[in-house]
């Protein structure tokens, strides 16, 4: 993207700061973020924040184009506050949406969830049918019938972003999300300053690690071909908690054992195993993932190993 004017929601929590700092190096980007995952801190200085809810009613959303990343991101951030995670993922995107479509907006990429796949040891494509065990899909996944709706009511471009395990490590925009990091960012962290890192159950299962430099990239590869629908972003692999664990110690050059705990999310909610078919926003847009896991691993590691 270039010289163009863009709105990052939630842009200054973890991905959506890594994207608005990579935009605005040759665009115009506005971050609107109610600061409860994100910090300004994240943000370079030539991004314009505005600590503002999506649920406000003046967003400014005469822009190109919207990234819609605003959202309460977990199942237990809408255990704890269900109705909140209603209305700010699903009425905070109608909201945001219909704005930008009466300042002439016709442009908006939107995070979506993997979980709604459920269970996957297979990859799994846009086409497989979802289901929903939790408020936090239930949200994600009217959001996609909304942003149909606004495709086929109004003709605007929505691409609904299915985002796997996202990562980046405590080094960089992460380290403000905390519990609510990804487990690999978590794991460094607890192993590099020698604690045992909690894994829930036995550690077999898996995720499709994807480092956030190339969610940045397919973000930004959605709004250049002003896409329309659902689309996967993950890497196609898949990695188990225990390997995670190996990895970690053998980058840092530690030997710390996890402690196996009991799952405190019921086993029929709790997702066990994810993978990507990413084929349909390949095909779309030429992206491919570009960090292999072991060298996110190696940038995960890097803040804790540079002498």
């Amino acid at each position: 993207m270039d010289q163009q004017r863009v709105l990052v929601t939630g842009g200054a929590g973890f991905i959506g700061s890594n994207l608005a700092n990579a935009l605005v190096e040759s665009n115009e980007v506005i971050v609107v973020d109610d600061g409860y995952l994100g910090t300004p801190a994240n943000l370079c200085d030539a991004v314009d924040y505005r600590e503002q809810s999506v649920l406000d009613e003046e967003l400014p959303t005469d822009v190109d184009v919207v990234f819609h990343l605003a959202a309460l991101s977990s199942y237990a951030m809408h255990e704890d506050e269900p109705t909140r995670g209603a209305r700010v993922n699903v009425e905070g995107f109608v909201n945001t949406v219909t704005q930008a479509r009466n300042d002439g907006c016709e442009t908006v990429v939107y995070a979506s969830t993997s979980s709604i796949y459920g269970d996957r040891t297979a990859p799994s494509p846009e086409s497989l049918d979802v289901t929903v065990n939790t408020g936090y899909e239930a949200s994600k996944l009217a959001r996609e019938r909304y942003a149909e709706y606004f495709s086929n009511h109004y003709d605007l471009a929505l691409a609904g972003m299915r985002f796997f395990s996202v990562y980046q490590g405590y080094g960089g925009a992460e380290a403000h999300k905390g519990e609510y990091a990804n487990i690999i960012a978590q794991f460094a962290d607890d192993i590099a300053n020698g604690r045992s890192p909690a894994i829930y159950g036995d550690g077999t299962q898996t995720r499709d690690f994807t480092h956030v430099d190339d969610i940045v990239r397919g973000l930004e590869r959605a709004a250049e071909h002003e896409l329309d629908g659902i689309y996967n972003l993950g890497t196609g692999e898949q990695h188990d908690f225990n390997t995670v664990v190996e990895l970690l110690n053998a980058e840092l050059g530690t030997d710390v054992s996890p402690e196996y705990v009991t799952n405190p999310i019921p086993e029929d909610v709790y997702v066990h195993d994810t993978m990507a078919d990413c084929s349909a926003f390949r095909d779309a847009t030429g992206w491919t993932p570009e960090i292999g896991f072991e060298e996110g691993i190696r940038r995960v590691c890097a803040q804790y190993t540079a002498s």
